[in-house]
């Protein structure tokens, strides 16, 4: 009986702090991705990923270990995105991607 009250006041403690956790993040719609915008230069979902995880300051190693690939696959995708971005650094390529709302603010 005591393990069972035990087990449910745990359960509710997690349901709890994954709902504070999830307050936090929203969709893609609601941010106004311009997923159109996305179709027209032509990344793939792999780039727009990569291009996500670059934004969020990962380096190529740790976005290479994050969706299980190597370091010079993020490293091709990464020189891609910066083709279709048509910029010269990383930082330049976010830049680009928040002017085209492929990103968020």
């Amino acid at each position: 009986m005591i393990i069972a009250v035990i087990a449910v006041v745990f359960l509710l403690i997690g349901l709890y702090i994954n709902k504070r956790r999830n307050q936090g993040k929203k969709d893609p719609e609601s941010l106004g991705i311009d997923h159109e915008k996305i179709k027209q230069l032509g990344l793939s979902s792999r780039e727009y990923e990569v291009l996500q995880e670059i934004s969020n300051g990962l380096s190529n190693r740790e976005i290479a270990s994050k969706l299980f690939v190597s370091e010079s696959t993020i490293k091709t995708h990464v020189s891609n995105l910066l083709i279709k971005l048509d910029a010269k650094r990383r930082t330049q390529a976010i830049q680009i991607a928040k002017k085209y709302r492929i990103l968020p603010e």
